[in-house]
């Protein structure tokens, strides 16, 4: 970098520290290189004290999903159980102000990471964490399918979506619909999985309209169900979200929640509970994960012991009135 920038070793250490002595254009050039050559300067290395800094960065894909902020506030009781702090940022699905909150945090010295990350220039976001040698978890979604670059903790979503149409096949339902998520997004494709498995293994046809995992995509596919698919008589949702904005639109429509239409929902967010009628879900036991996500970052930073590459947690389907009556 040195040589990049023009100038010796002794005064990219001196930029690196923040000296007023150095020149602003010589600070300047230093600074380009380092964006050139994707280096991160890692505080906490360079003092020796990466590994007590007691401060663990939790990088969230969108936190006004209430799903992420129910985990991030769990997740950082449990560090402050165990002495740690949380430094949090959200990044609101775009990659860019991702890869700047992960350059910001290592610069900063955090001991670990825990993301949830957003999608989009993988390559140089992988990079930035294989330059820190920070001890990262990936949770809920990952960069690399087969998590060979960082550790992969996520709730079984296969299984889930398997419980899910298995529950409704049960009650009857001819032709169940898969909603939300964006096409070709990895956690789209495992949360979609098991349905697919099981209507392949019935021999029955699917049905898979994607989009944003929001309230407001719900609303409007309620619609476009009612139109262009009149016998759909199921529907299994990416997340709530998108579950809770079907069921508010087909009230509307005129469509009976439980009866004409039957909804599953993802992740068993609060709404889910007190929504008319309840939504049923596949519950990920957030609490549980947690605490084991927090235990294993943990385990990582105080006694070295990386986690196995890809975890999964348990789920379970809670049946409620939006599919049970």
């Amino acid at each position: 970098m040195a040589k990049q920038a023009g100038v010796s070793k002794s005064t990219v250490s001196l930029v690196l520290q923040g000296s007023d002595s150095v020149k602003a254009e010589t600070r300047d050039a230093v600074r380009k290189a380092m964006a050139e050559i994707g280096y991160v300067y890692n505080r906490s290395a360079a003092t020796l004290r990466s590994s007590s800094s007691g401060l663990i960065g939790l990088v969230i894909n969108d936190l006004r999903n209430p799903f992420f902020t129910e985990f991030a506030a769990l997740f950082q009781m449990e560090l402050a159980r165990n002495g740690f702090a949380t430094v949090m940022a959200n990044t609101d699905e775009d990659p860019e102000l991702q890869k700047s909150m992960i350059s910001t945090l290592t610069e900063h010295g955090v001991s670990g990471f825990v993301i949830s990350p957003a999608y989009g220039d993988v390559e140089h976001t992988l990079a930035l964490f294989a330059a820190s040698g920070t001890p990262t978890l990936q949770v809920f979604r990952t960069l690399d399918a087969q998590a060979q670059s960082l550790p992969f903790f996520a709730p079984d979503y296969h299984l889930g979506s398997r419980m899910a149409t298995e529950h409704l096949l049960e009650k009857g339902c001819k032709r169940i619909a898969f909603l939300g998520g964006l096409e070709g997004r990895p956690v789209t494709q495992e949360r979609m999985s098991g349905y697919l498995e099981i209507l392949n293994e019935k021999g029955l046809p699917p049905l898979v309209l994607t989009g944003e995992a929001t309230r407001s995509f719900g609303k409007s596919i309620a619609g476009q169900l009612r139109r262009d698919h009149p016998d759909v008589d199921a529907a299994i949702c990416f997340n709530d979200l998108v579950a809770l904005g079907v069921m508010s639109a087909s009230h509307q429509l005129g469509v009976e929640i439980g009866t004409d239409l039957r909804v599953v929902g993802f992740d068993d967010i609060e709404d889910s509970r007190d929504s008319h009628p309840p939504l049923s879900s596949v519950c990920c036991d957030i609490p549980d994960f947690a605490k084991s996500t927090a235990e294993q970052i943990l385990n990582w930073v105080k006694n070295g012991t990386k986690p196995s590459s890809l975890n999964r947690s348990p789920v379970r389907l809670i049946a409620r009135a939006s599919s049970d009556l």
